[in-house]
């Protein structure tokens, strides 16, 4: 574990005074204004429609879709090129979920990829992505962390600085730009919170290709983060994973074939009529300060002690169907 400097630890969210009558984090994100929603462009969604149910039937509020947000640069973007690739050659058409590990990962993609024999062959010009990439530059973010350090007012940064969190993992943590990271000065990486989604790849120095994809459904496996690429999140149709049943072969793997659960297409957003528009609550706004520290100080009457704190994935981006 690094050690966090003093004036960066101040940061993190100290507890203000107490009041029973301070707003909720969703009451808060409720009253954001149009302006601190951002819009997500439909070519950076990727659409799963998985097959119907066991029973011939999909679900009673309609077919079984996930909707899953790609991260955007500087993060991951070898991969990301290819998960388009594979969505535009409808590659995973007729692919399966093959691995539901509980209090871990939903994983998916070809079910006979082990088998040369068998293997579907992936679509040409895929990059092979070096493992440096599973971490950035982040010459962008630390003059901005370093000056929130600095700023007078000690808790929650203002408006225009994101909001700093200790973390067992980095130097620090911090939502930017949308995504949640960790730092540590030189690096900077997105962090495996739930509903993150990555590439399953074999033992290095192989980083995978994109074509396996797996997302979280438990608690935050953090010893995952600049291991193994993490390549956008889970934004709806999450509960159509997380509530699979889970596979009892090595891993969480489903040993029976008729166990998994076939994946009928996969479409960059784009492509997919009548798609909603999706927007994310900017982790740069005043909104998500104030979020932020109510996350880590609940107020409300529900609540009796504060928690004075909070890790980055209990911080999670607010998102929504615009309206």
């Amino acid at each position: 574990m690094k050690t966090l400097p003093i004036a960066l630890a101040a940061l993190a969210l100290a507890a203000p005074a107490w009041a029973k009558d301070a707003p909720s984090p969703n009451e808060i994100v409720d009253a954001a204004p149009a302006s601190d929603w951002v819009t997500i462009a439909p070519s950076d969604l990727l659409v799963m429609d998985l097959a119907p149910d066991h029973d011939g039937s999909s679900t009673s509020s309609g077919p079984r879709r996930v909707v899953i947000q790609l991260m955007p640069p500087p993060f991951s973007q070898g991969w990301i090129g290819n998960i388009r690739k594979l969505a535009q050659a409808h590659w995973w058409d007729g692919t399966a979920i093959t691995r539901v590990q509980d209090n871990y990962v939903v994983q998916w993609g070809d079910p006979g990829a082990e088998d040369k024999a068998k293997a579907r062959p992936l679509p040409p010009g895929l990059a092979t992505v070096p493992e440096n990439e599973y971490s950035s530059s982040a010459s962008e973010i630390w003059p901005i962390i370093k000056s929130a350090t600095e700023h007078d007012a000690i808790g929650t940064p203002p408006p225009t600085h994101p909001v700093i969190l200790k973390d067992p993992y980095a130097e620090a943590s911090l939502d930017w730009h949308g995504w949640p990271v960790g730092t540590d000065g030189g690096r900077m990486w997105p962090v495996h919170c739930y509903g993150m989604v990555g590439v399953g790849r074999d033992m290095p120095p192989n980083t995978g290709s994109g074509a396996e994809l797996y997302t979280v459904i438990g608690q935050a496996p953090r010893h995952l983060d600049r291991n193994i690429a993490l390549v956008g999140r889970v934004i709806e149709g999450m509960e159509y994973l997380s509530s699979l049943p889970r596979g009892h072969g090595p891993l969480g793997f489903y040993q029976n074939p008729e166990h998994r659960v076939p994946i009928a297409s996969i479409r960059l957003g784009n492509e997919v009529s009548g798609l909603p528009a999706y927007q994310y609550l900017s982790t740069e706004s005043g909104t998500f300060a104030r979020y932020a520290d109510a996350r880590a100080n609940r107020r409300d009457p529900f609540f009796i002690v504060p928690a004075s704190g909070a890790d980055i994935c209990n911080v999670p981006v607010p998102i929504r169907r615009a309206p």
